[in-house]
This record gives C-alpha cells, sequence and structure tokens, in this order.
C-alpha cells in the first residue's frame, strides 16, 4: 500500500473516531441531527478555548470526559482499564 493511501486512511478512521464521539455524547439525537447547530456549538467551544477561560474550560471538560469514558462499560472494562479494542 502507498504511503497516502496509509495516511488516507489513518486520517479517514481519525475523523470517523470523533464522530463518533459526537454521537456517544447524544450530540445528535440533543440536536435532533442539525448540522449547523452542532457546527455552532464546536465553534463556541472553540472560542471558549481561546479565551482566557481556555485553561479552565480544558481541566473542566478533559475531567468530565475521563469521567464518561471510565462510566461507559464499552470503552473501559471492569477494571476501568482500556479494553483490547480500544488497543486496535
Amino acid at each position: 500500500m502507498r504511503t497516502w493511501q496509509v495516511e488516507r486512511r489513518k486520517r479517514t478512521r481519525h475523523l470517523i473516531e470523533l464522530g463518533g464521539l459526537v454521537v456517544k455524547a447524544g450530540i445528535v439525537d440533543l440536536t435532533g441531527d442539525d448540522r449547523a447547530m452542532i457546527y455552532g456549538a464546536l465553534c463556541w467551544m472553540a472560542d471558549k478555548l481561546r479565551s482566557d477561560q481556555g485553561r479552565h474550560a480544558r481541566k473542566l471538560w478533559a475531567a468530565k470526559g475521563k469521567q464518561a469514558f471510565e462510566a461507559d462499560p464499552e470503552t473501559h472494562g471492569p477494571t476501568g482499564q482500556k479494553t483490547q479494542a480500544d488497543h486496535r
């Protein structure tokens, strides 16, 4: 396989995983799959991260995300460790 094909597949997988987070968080259902609303919320989030409150937002959101991942049995096994599927 050529280098550009490998890189394209990596990028595609990365984008799919990011989209999965949007679904996993319930954003798609909560917005009725309104792409403009989802994009607007992401733009608001980016503005917040660029602001003087960015450091605080990063800490808060990272802790909330970590807690959500740890509570999700699909993400972690009973011990709280990543499952084999997470290492693929």
